[in-house]
């Protein structure tokens, strides 16, 4: 399956405007791992998940298909970045204690991945696909500004999309799986932050496409409303699914 780039025009809004995740995860997925030593954070895309799981493992190797992401990744002691598909790393056989991708798998060749990930992975080493659901806002009228754009635009996003929505439910997995907590994603935006992350969606490129830029104008406009001063912070919560099992 050729690689789907739907992100590296829009790295920079990517880097700046995607939720980076919690230490409880880390903390979960670190503690879980047969031992701290090498991450291979798998669909990279800016570094979201891999400084974050870099404060409980050794090293990182982050890898994502998209060498304009990869440029924009942020710096970290513990991680290096490289420009490389799922399927191919370039890792050494049997380098890995944790193998993770957030926000990444429904837009691999799985089956290949799934192959490189044993490759890489130790014996007993930990896989574990990560996503994070539809956002909910705090308020009743900004969130239903933007689950009706969501409405509006559910006939231009990828259709590897579905998968995000079902919480990797149908994805296939290659290990049995182990319980998993109940995490989420909360953070505390202002308005331009919100409208920051709506502009990385990738449904986007297809609303824009068909001329639906006042679709975006009208949510703007709409949240402007209801926002009160666009400065002040809201929170926002996203939720997490993981798939998790031992290689």
């Amino acid at each position: 399956m050729a690689f789907k780039d739907h992100f590296s025009s829009g790295s920079a809004n990517y880097a700046a405007f995607r939720p980076s995740y919690p230490a409880a995860l880390a903390e979960w997925l670190a503690g879980r791992a047969p031992a701290r030593g090498l991450c291979w954070d798998c669909g990279c895309g800016t570094g979201q998940f891999s400084t974050v799981i870099a404060a409980e493992m050794a090293h990182v190797e982050a890898t994502d298909a998209s060498a304009a992401q990869v440029e924009q990744a942020k710096p970290h002691p513990k991680v290096t970045y490289r420009a490389a598909p799922a399927e191919a790393s370039g890792l050494p056989d049997s380098c890995a204690d944790l193998i993770t991708a957030a926000q990444a798998a429904h837009w691999f060749d799985l089956p290949a991945f799934y192959a490189e990930a044993k490759r890489v992975g130790k014996p007993g080493a930990l896989l574990a696909l990560i996503t994070y659901g539809v956002l909910r806002v705090a308020g009743a009228e900004p969130n239903a500004a933007v689950q009706d754009f969501r409405a509006v635009i559910a006939g231009d996003w990828p259709p590897e999309r579905r998968l995000v929505e079902e919480g990797y439910r149908t994805l296939p997995f290659p290990v049995p799986e182990i319980a998993v907590p109940s995490i989420a994603i909360e953070v505390d935006w202002s308005l331009p932050a919100l409208l920051g992350y709506v502009s990385t969606w990738s449904a986007l490129k297809a609303l824009r496409a068909r001329g639906g830029e006042a679709e975006l104008d009208r949510l703007a406009t709409r949240l402007e409303s209801c926002w009160g001063d666009p400065a002040t912070p809201r929170r926002v919560s996203f939720p997490i699914t993981i798939r998790a099992g031992y290689l």
